[in-house]
């Protein structure tokens, strides 16, 4: 069964979206930055008549399009050196297959690296911060820039859409995910602790994943990135990020439930026809935590660990109907500690949290849990005029995501 799902997990990790794959900051978001969600649930919220009509009007209602400027760049270490990478040319951005209100493009982008050396920061610039839902960048050995050339160089305009992941690899390990750095709303420079970093070995490439949010409307972007680098020779420990997702079924509220996608079956297939093979990650979730699709608003997953890691920094991710989420260590056991708890998710506000080191061993097990609520429907711009529908694990702005992310360190 441990290598059914290991399988498996290799599969899902094509259609899976994160956010961070560096730490070093502490991810808080400045004083300016809009909150998505309001501070406190509808008053007597176990009930559904609560839920739909009784949105306590005291929060804020942001996120009308994701604007978060990037933090300023901090002071380079002993040996490190800064290179910029940035797209070709201006993109506008379209439904790609023809409706939907999001766009997933892939960008290859040469970081010319003459020799081995570290990857031990990130820095994304958002060209248009208005369109853009999140950007990340992931690692294209020298064995694969063949193929990554070709597929750029067969789609008009620049770039290719590339829901999910890049499209390069048929599977992705969800446990050893090829992801080297990312922003989203609230995201600053991440830079890694002193004697850690991302091996990128000389000729290596970049792709930069960007995720346009088209309620914005179709404006152009170019957006960039700052890699810090410190030379290969050194003697330091590589990183890693491992993912941790869980199924969403957020059904209707009572009073909304007429819809046509207010069917899960219905809901799903409206996710597979906006974004192709990517829409499965719904149904292939299960293969991997287990279970069968059981509607509610709180889901989890639970992963037991095949090798030894040593956690070094966490990171969460949802969308704009994401209320808490919570990862565990050892959940259930006398050893059980949570490693990370946002009680009132904040879109923007989705920066890695440092810890302190936590070294897990084979059998032990690390859970993910995420609550999701339809009543923030009626307090976001995002969902103005449109109804209640089944939620899934979606690519889009409007659809929903519950990840986990570690970043790790192997023996």
């Amino acid at each position: 069964m441990t290598r059914t799902r290991t399988a498996l997990a290799a599969i899902l990790a094509s259609g899976l979206l994160a956010l961070t794959a560096c730490s070093g900051a502490d991810g808080a978001g400045g004083a300016d930055q809009k909150a998505t969600q309001p501070a406190d649930a509808p008053t007597s919220e176990s009930t559904a008549d609560a839920q739909t009509d009784g949105a306590d009007e005291t929060g804020q209602a942001g996120h009308s399009g994701h604007y978060a400027e990037p933090a300023k760049s901090r002071r380079l270490r002993a040996g490190e050196t800064r290179t910029t990478i940035a797209m070709p040319g201006a993109y506008t951005p379209s439904a790609p297959y023809g409706t939907g209100t999001d766009d997933y493009r892939c960008f290859l982008l040469d970081p010319e690296l003459e020799r081995d050396a570290w990857l031990t920061g990130t820095q994304v610039l958002p060209g248009n911060p208005d369109v853009v839902h999140h950007v990340i960048l992931f690692q294209v050995t020298p064995e694969q820039v063949a193929a990554a050339e070709a597929k750029d160089a067969a789609e008009e305009d620049e770039g290719w859409t590339c829901f999910g992941g890049t499209g390069l690899d048929r599977f992705q390990d969800v446990n050893r995910s090829s992801w080297i750095g990312a922003w989203a709303p609230g995201g600053e420079e991440s830079v890694t602790k002193p004697g850690y970093g991302i091996r990128l070995r000389k000729g290596s490439r970049i792709v930069m994943q960007v995720h346009y949010n088209l309620l914005a409307g179709q404006q152009p972007d170019t957006s960039a990135a700052q890699l810090r680098l410190a030379p290969g020779k050194r003697d330091y420990q590589a990183l890693s990020t491992m993912l941790l997702p869980a199924p969403v079924e957020l059904p209707c509220r009572p009073k909304h439930s007429d819809g046509e996608l207010c069917d899960r079956e219905a809901a799903v297939a409206d996710v597979k026809e906006r974004f192709g093979a990517d829409g499965n990650t719904a149904d292939l979730l299960y293969f991997l935590c287990g279970g069968k699709p059981r509607a509610g608003e709180v889901q989890s997953c639970v992963r037991t660990l095949a090798d030894p890691i040593t956690i070094h920094g966490v990171a969460g991710h949802m969308h704009l109907l994401g209320r808490s989420l919570k990862i565990e260590v050892n959940p259930g056991t006398p050893q059980a500690r949570t490693i990370l708890d946002i009680p009132v998710w904040d879109f923007d506000d989705q920066g890695s949290r440092p810890i302190d080191p936590i070294r897990l061993e084979p059998f032990e097990q690390v859970k993910v849990t995420c609550r999701h609520v339809q009543w923030l429907r009626d307090k976001l711009p995002a969902f103005e005029g449109q109804p209640d529908r089944y939620v899934v694990w979606g690519e889009g702005t409007t659809d929903e995501m519950c990840l986990g992310m570690l970043q790790v360190t192997r023996p």
